[in-house]
Parts: C-alpha cells; sequence; structure tokens
C-alpha cells in the first residue's frame, strides 16, 4: 500500500484515492477522515432532489434568490447581504480575489485552503505579501487567546478565524468574537469568520452582525451539518461595502439547481436538526469516556469531530488502512511538529469499530517497539 497518499492528502473524504491506493471498494470504506453529519442527507431533502429533476432542463437562479431569501429568514439578515457558492470554500477563494489582501493573519494550525488561496491572489497580481502567524499551543488546549490575535491584527489588511477551529474543534465564543470583530473595525482589517461547523454550536454564530460591521465576513457551509458534500453548497455574509467585490469576481452559477432546492428543504427540516443535535452529543460522550480508557490524548472539541494526538500518524494511518478505515493526517498543519489525527463523530456501530482498532493498534505499536 502507497502511504504516500495518505500523508500528504490536504483534505478529508477522499474514500476514491484511498480505494485505489489500498485495493479496498469504495463501499467497503469506513471514512473517518471528512466530518459529516453521520445521520446522511435529511429524507426531506431527498425528497426534494427527486421532485426538483424536472428543473434539470433550465438553467438554475444565478442569483439564487429563493435560497437567499430563505437564509435571510434563518438567520435574521438581510438576503441582500448574502452570496451563495459552491462550497464553503469557493467564498474563501472569492474573497480573497475581491479584496486582494497583501499582509494577511492566520492562526495555526487552521484550515489550509486560506493561505492557499490568499497566495493563488498574490501570484495572480503579481504582488508580494507578509503572513503572519499566531502559533496555538497544545499545552494550552489550542485555545486562542482574544487578546493576543487582535494585538497581532494590527498592520494586517485580512485575519481569519475558524470557528470552531478545524482541526481543533475548538470554538471561540460570540461574545469574544465580537470584541476581536470591532477590533477588527478599528484596524480597518477585514475579520473573515468561516463558520462551516457552527451548527454543531447553536447559538455562537456572528452571522447577524455582519449588517453592523463593514469589516466582518461570515462563511457559511452546509456541507457538514446537512450532509451535502457531494452537491457543493455553501454561502457568504458580507456586508454592503464587500457585497459589490465579491460580485464582480464570482462566476455565474457556480450552485446548481438541485443544490438550491436541497439547502431550502434543509433549512426547514428543524426535526433534523434536533435529532443531528441530539446524536453527536450522545457519540461524543461515548467516544470521550473511550479515549480517557485507553489513554488516548484527545483535544477537547465543540464540534463533531476530535484531534487526537498519536504516537506515529504514518504509523496508526497506515494500520488503519488496512482495515479499511480513513482518517485525516494532520501533521501538515501544526509548524512546531507533533503527531496528530484527526477523526470524525459518526453512529455508534462505526465509532466503537474506530475505538476498537486505535486499542490494537496501539497493543500493536508496543509489542512492537518492545
Amino acid at each position: 500500500m502507497n502511504m504516500k497518499f495518505f500523508i500528504n492528502e490536504k483534505h478529508g473524504g477522499n474514500i476514491y484515492s484511498f480505494s485505489e491506493e489500498s485495493g479496498i471498494d469504495v463501499r467497503d470504506v469506513i471514512d473517518f477522515s471528512a466530518s459529516i453529519n453521520p445521520l446522511g442527507p435529511p429524507s426531506s431533502v431527498i425528497e426534494e432532489i427527486s421532485e426538483s429533476l424536472r428543473l434539470l432542463r433550465n438553467y438554475p437562479d444565478p442569483e439564487a434568490r429563493e435560497l437567499s431569501r430563505v437564509l435571510g429568514e434563518f438567520h435574521g439578515i438581510s438576503p441582500y447581504h448574502i452570496i451563495c457558492g459552491n462550497g464553503c470554500t469557493e467564498m474563501i477563494y472569492l474573497t480573497m480575489r475581491a479584496l486582494h489582501p497583501l499582509r494577511i493573519l492566520l492562526p495555526v494550525p487552521t484550515f489550509s485552503e486560506y493561505e492557499r488561496a490568499w497566495l493563488l491572489t498574490l501570484r495572480q497580481r503579481g504582488k508580494d505579501g507578509k503572513l503572519k502567524l499566531l502559533e496555538l499551543k497544545e499545552e494550552e488546549g489550542f485555545v486562542l487567546a482574544p487578546d493576543s490575535y487582535m494585538e497581532a491584527m494590527k498592520g494586517c489588511d485580512m485575519a481569519f478565524l475558524c470557528n470552531p477551529n478545524n482541526p481543533t474543534g475548538r470554538m471561540i465564543k460570540r461574545d469574544d468574537l465580537l470584541e476581536i470583530a470591532d477590533t477588527a473595525r478599528k484596524y480597518q482589517c477585514h475579520l473573515v469568520v468561516d463558520e462551516a461547523f457552527i451548527d454543531f454550536c447553536p447559538g455562537e454564530s456572528v452571522i447577524d452582525m455582519v449588517t453592523e460591521n463593514p469589516f466582518l465576513i461570515v462563511l457559511r457551509s452546509m456541507t457538514k451539518f446537512y450532509a451535502l458534500p457531494g452537491l457543493r453548497l455553501g454561502y457568504g455574509a458580507f456586508p454592503y461595502p464587500v457585497l459589490h467585490a465579491i460580485r464582480e469576481v464570482k462566476e455565474p452559477w457556480t450552485v446548481n439547481t438541485l443544490a438550491m432546492k436541497a439547502g431550502v428543504r434543509a433549512l426547514r427540516d428543524e426535526e433534523y436538526m434536533k435529532i443531528t443535535l441530539e446524536l453527536i452529543r450522545e457519540e461524543k460522550n461515548f467516544l470521550e469516556q473511550k479515549f480517557r480508557e485507553l489513554k488516548i490524548r484527545y483535544i477537547d472539541s465543540d464540534a463533531n469531530f476530535y484531534l487526537l494526538k498519536v504516537r506515529s500518524s504514518a504509523e496508526v494511518m497506515g494500520y488503519l488502512a488496512e482495515k479499511g478505515i480513513l482518517v485525516r493526517n494532520c501533521e501538515n498543519f501544526f509548524p512546531s511538529g507533533g503527531s496528530y489525527i484527526r477523526i470524525a463523530v459518526k453512529k455508534r456501530k462505526e465509532n466503537e469499530i474506530i475505538i476498537k482498532e486505535l486499542a490494537a493498534c496501539e497493543r500493536n505499536c508496543n509489542s512492537r517497539n518492545t
């Protein structure tokens, strides 16, 4: 088995390459590398997609007006502040392309696409830039200190925060984030808050404050909570000074008709939201109990995934791969080194399997090293 792929893969969820490299049928892969709602898409969404197939003969609405209107109602903001896109990742690249910052601030570890989008924009414009990194410490639980972050924003054009953060799962409370956003306005630094996983933390979003702060941008995903990665659906809430710049660089028709219809129906499925939060809470309690029993080092998480520190990520991933289990390698997230993997929270059957195999891997590793 070629372990190079498993170590260097930039994102989770690539079950197709995993299947090709490992020889394991895609249908037999247990994917813990992508942090997607284990319930799968809401049944109401599946019904809506089926009913909407007749619309495929027409172009999708380039403005995604129905979805934007429902999103506005859902978040209590004007739909005119919302732009829908092909996943949250498109919104990251659009924001960079529209505002083309030269000096940006990133906490580390965090999602790799922020830096990649920035570097691509610099190359396209033939510019040099300055990247400022604020390293989060393992001994402090990878918790971001608002005061340190606000101090680091000085002199920056743009600052990113993933909340809850990927891959650590740590969340910044709404009050602290609003203080950071006020400071961003003071420094005239655009603060981009990526809330891809915030649906798992109800009440902590700051999307409603975009209308009050011309330097606050909030990006959201419908991939994670609603289990729609195959449809690719995300959106951003932008202050009016930024909206025009975003629309100027956005390609038309990046959101297809089925994705729009799925998004509208998902937002109205309150029962699915309730069941999801109950399931994730129960399974996180189960996993944390097992982590403690097995002395597996994990970071407290507010999201639907866990960052685990292991003896050797290559060794653990290789062992799990032979069992048909794909996890996310996280070594490249950490500038100061360390061996980490990230696993999603899934249903009890799958969670029992990953716990069993992690325990077996630890025993095998110890026996080889003695």
